[in-house]
């Protein structure tokens, strides 16, 4: 009988140790040496110091920052509770939600007129998308320049200048990373303290 189980504890054995361990061992050591900074998390740092992912967005309320899509994760950008909030279009909870938050963005973005984006008031599927639109940036441009006391012209180009195109020019839409945007607005408008 022992006859029979060997051939399978042997076969088990081996690709345990090849998939198990061979295998991750050697897409992780890949990883490390070829895609090392994103293999770590796309860290960014600021004088040393950790203060973010380029993956996973953050959440900014001060008036001189842009502000990222709003996040259906826990309490808020929290990757322990990643999920969309699965509301159907016809569910009227969904309906109360965006038209409160629509509200929310014209009170923030009072000079802002325009159709709202669709991001500035809708939740990504992960709720931690760390891009806006393009679109949404420029909306809450006013009120950055406002708040940071310089032109809107100003803060209309940091956006363009920040703005990802689609990848091969055809792939996805352009976006904005809104912590290295809101870096960038450090360095160029510093706050006064």
């Amino acid at each position: 009988m022992l006859s029979e189980f060997k051939p399978a504890i042997l076969i088990t054995l081996f690709f345990t140790g090849l998939t198990g361990i061979l295998y991750p061992l050697a897409v992780t050591g890949a990883a490390q040496t070829l895609f090392h900074r994103q293999a770590n998390g796309s860290l960014i740092t600021k004088e040393g110091r950790i203060i973010g992912s380029e993956l996973i967005g953050q959440n900014f309320t001060r008036p001189e920052y842009f502000h990222p899509r709003l996040s259906a994760a826990g309490s808020g950008y929290d990757a322990a509770n990643s999920g969309g909030t699965n509301l159907g279009p016809t569910n009227p909870a969904l309906a109360d939600r965006l038209t409160k938050d629509a509200a929310q963005f014209r009170r923030d973005n009072p000079d802002f007129t325009g159709p709202l984006p669709a991001d500035a008031i809708t939740t990504s599927a992960s709720g931690l998308d760390p891009d806006i639109s393009p679109a949404n940036a420029q909306a809450q441009a006013g009120r950055v320049a406002t708040a940071r006391g310089t032109s809107p012209e100003a803060i209309h180009k940091l956006v363009a200048d920040h703005t990802t195109p689609r990848q091969l020019g055809v792939l996805g839409e352009p976006v904005v990373n809104v912590l290295r945007l809101n870096l960038a607005l450090d360095a160029q408008f510093p706050q006064k303290r």
